[in-house]
């Protein structure tokens, strides 16, 4: 078994330790003999979509969202071609924020998003700070997932599933009670921490349905988590307690 990881501008996407839930994916696949490639891309240089199991975008500035967007755009009918095909993809904060339609800033300029997901994004006039706690469906089964947010945005989801519901926290915007964001293999959310290391449910959720795609068994072989356990289980309890 063999997977590619395609983890997109490390060097200008990696707020609040997001390189983590690449580390997280990978080494829970090692851990299991699963094979694993990262592929880094960074402004200009190559990259396939359609060779990719697990695509990885985090979190950035507006400023950084800008030059994203603008390489991404010439790439987007094959990134959109991959994502309807299934490919497994995990976007954060100002990734997640770049999948939509667009970004509005407090001054009323609007950076033009990928619109590859129906949902929007307005500056607020304060940051939505703290501890998270989310509960989303993995696989038929509901999870607690827990994370940090630190963003200004507020997103407003269309015809688009949330990742969940918050049970702490502000979530998308602080108003509806809405997490993320969810279509088909792609998940994305405000959480940092990073996600994946706080969350090996979901880490181990994305592994399976990455190597599904591929025509393999999805069931994984257990991992002692003892330790992930108890400390997921620690913050979900000081969060909802």
């Amino acid at each position: 078994m063999h997977l590619t990881v395609c983890h997109m501008y490390p060097d200008l996407l990696n707020l609040y330790g997001d390189r983590g839930n690449v580390i997280a994916f990978v080494q829970r696949c090692r851990w299991r003999g699963i094979r694993v490639t990262v592929r880094e891309v960074n402004l200009g240089g190559p990259v396939s979509f359609t060779g990719c199991d697990f695509l990885f975008i985090g979190g950035g500035s507006d400023r950084e969202q800008q030059l994203i967007a603008s390489e991404l755009a010439a790439r987007l009918q094959e990134l959109q071609a991959a994502m309807e095909d299934g490919l497994v993809v995990l976007a954060i904060c100002g990734g997640y924020q770049l999948l939509g339609h667009y970004y509005l800033t407090l001054e009323g300029r609007k950076i033009k998003g990928l619109g590859l997901l129906d949902f929007y994004t307005t500056a607020g006039a304060r940051r939505l700070i703290g501890n998270v706690a989310v509960e989303a469906e993995l696989n038929g089964s509901k999870s607690v997932l827990v994370g940090f947010e630190n963003h200004g945005g507020r997103t407003f989801l269309g015809a688009v599933e949330p990742l969940g519901k918050v049970l702490r926290g502000y979530g998308n915007n602080g108003t509806d009670g809405l997490e993320g964001a969810r279509y088909k293999n792609v998940y994305c959310s405000y959480l940092h921490g990073p996600l994946l290391p706080k969350n090996p449910a979901l880490t181990d959720h994305l592994i399976s349905l990455a190597l599904q795609r591929k025509g393999m068994d999805g069931k994984l072989a257990d991992l002692d988590d003892t330790i992930e356990r108890q400390a997921h289980e620690a913050m979900v309890q000081r969060l909802l307690a």
